[in-house]
């Protein structure tokens, strides 16, 4: 089999959605998986995101196959809960408000892979909720809703030691939106180094971030990324980020 086809499912396995709004977690692309990995049913994907504007995200994703595996093109069902918790100052009280979000999201979806390149689609429901610590009238995205929720992912090996990765989804819930596109260069077998570009938020906040990656570093059985950069969001301005995320498949 190509080397190049039977990295893809390992890679996506990394593109787990992280949701909009404020602080939302991210997610990074993986590296070419061992060979045991071919009869992969389960990807299970955590990590975390702190920004210095206030914000910290954790999510856990599982991707599943439930017919044939992650190396066939099939039916893929993916469950995801995050927490976290932000900060801003609340103009219309006049004082620092603190959320809490919590969201659990379940989607039903179909990946296509091709010999350098993968693309999934999902649809699906999202319960969120996000309490704050005072009463804030300028803050509309306050309480817990349902949501219809739409996710996609693009992988693209042009080749062997190039990727480029792209992952994005909308909720109707509070229009939460987030898109982040990565591109890398092997500078070791299954390493990726490169940039990464983020766009996320919601009825209430908007932010963007900018920075590098170094993606596909083993440690025993799982994958590790780190990335770093510069965050801007709409009320507190510019800041950094950090994120930390592992991956293991069974």
């Amino acid at each position: 089999m190509d080397q190049r086809l039977k990295k893809l499912p390992a890679v996506l396995g990394w593109l787990a959605l992280a949701p909009g709004g404020a602080g939302a977690a991210d997610w990074y692309t993986g590296a070419e998986r061992e060979v045991a990995g071919e009869e992969w049913i389960v990807a299970v994907d955590a990590g975390t995101t702190v920004t210095t504007n206030s914000s910290a995200f954790g999510t856990v994703t599982a991707t599943i196959a439930p017919v044939a595996t992650l190396l066939d093109s099939g039916l893929r069902v993916r469950l995801q809960g995050v927490a976290g918790t932000y900060s801003y100052p609340g103009a219309a009280v006049g004082q620092t408000v603190t959320g809490v979000q919590q969201e659990g999201t379940v989607l039903l979806g179909y990946e296509w892979i091709w010999q350098q390149a993968a693309l999934a689609g999902y649809v699906g429901m999202n319960v969120r909720s996000n309490e704050l610590s005072i009463v804030d009238p300028g803050n509309p995205v306050v309480g817990t809703g349902l949501g219809l929720k739409v996710a996609a992912d693009l992988f693209v090996s042009p080749t062997d030691n190039t990727m480029l990765a792209v992952n994005a989804s909308y909720s109707s819930l509070f229009n939460a939106y987030y898109a982040r596109a990565r591109a890398g260069f092997a500078v070791a077998p299954g390493v990726f180094i490169g940039p990464e570009v983020t766009l996320l938020g919601d009825n209430f906040f908007n932010g963007w971030r900018a920075g590098g990656h170094v993606t596909g570093f083993a440690v025993g059985p799982m994958k590790f990324s780190l990335g770093a950069g510069y965050a801007f969001d709409r009320i507190r301005k510019g800041g950094y980020y950090t994120s930390v995320d592992g991956r293991i498949a069974f």
